[in-house]
C-alpha cells in the first residue's frame, strides 16, 4: 500500500514538473471602446490554466500568462474570438 501511495505521488508530481508558466502577447485590433478590454479579459480568465490577463485598449493588446500544460495559445485566441474579438499572436 505504501509503494502504491509513493508511486501515485511521484506520477502526480512528475506531470506538474514539466508544466511552466508562459506569457504571450495577443493583438486584438477589433477593440474599439474603453469597455472592450473588460470583455476580453473575462473571456481569457475563463480559460483553464490562465494565471493572469492584462488587456489594454490603448495598445489593443492582451498579455496573458498561462500554464502551458493546461491550455494553449490556440485556446486563448479561440476564447477572444468567441467573445467577439478575434486576436492574433504579436510577433
Amino acid at each position: 500500500m505504501k509503494k502504491l501511495l509513493i508511486t501515485t505521488l511521484l506520477l502526480i508530481g512528475s506531470t506538474t514538473a514539466f508544466a511552466k508558466d508562459v506569457s504571450v502577447t495577443l493583438e486584438i485590433p477589433s477593440m474599439n471602446c474603453v469597455t472592450c478590454p473588460i470583455t476580453v479579459k473575462k473571456a481569457l480568465e475563463r480559460v483553464e490554466g490562465v494565471k493572469q490577463a492584462k488587456v489594454t485598449f490603448e495598445n489593443k493588446l492582451a498579455v496573458v500568462t498561462f500554464d502551458d500544460a493546461m491550455t494553449s495559445i490556440d485556446s486563448l485566441t479561440e476564447a477572444t474570438k468567441n467573445a467577439g474579438f478575434p486576436s492574433v499572436i504579436k510577433p
